[in-house]
């Protein structure tokens, strides 16, 4: 009785430490926020050959929506790495704006949806006029 008490003990440690471990693991790493240039860089690394025109940054520099020609270039932040797809830049302008965050309906069912952040001073769509030429 006592050896199987041990017993019980010992795999309720080891349970307990694979569960530590495994959230442990699940702590994202820090990353900076995007700013242009960073911004291009991701672009540049996940659409190559796609030279961007406008690039709109979301408010806390989670994500980004660049526009290459009719497409929009999106990407965002997921954990501690960067999602990048694409989707017509007409369907990104009319994306709805709900509770602070531009939501971008992607036809991809692994990242169905995009949700970047607005702000006064990053508002969607683009207000500016050079931001209206280009759409």
């Amino acid at each position: 009785m006592t050896e199987t008490l041990i017993r019980l003990a010992v795999s309720a440690l080891l349970i307990a430490l694979m569960i530590g471990v495994a959230a442990w693991a699940r702590i994202a790493r820090p990353t900076s926020p995007l700013d242009d240039a960073s911004a291009r860089d991701l672009l540049a690394g996940e659409f190559p050959g796609l030279n961007p025109d406008y690039i709109w940054i979301a408010g806390d520099g989670a994500g980004a929506i660049a526009r290459a020609g009719a497409d929009a270039l999106v990407i965002y932040r997921l954990g501690d790495s960067w999602v990048a797809r694409t989707m017509p830049w007409r369907l990104a302008l009319q994306a709805p704006v709900h509770r602070g965050k531009v939501l971008l309906k992607l036809r991809d069912p692994a990242a169905p949806m995009a949700r970047l952040a607005v702000s006064g001073v990053t508002p969607w769509p683009p207000q500016s006029p050079a931001e209206a030429l280009a759409a």
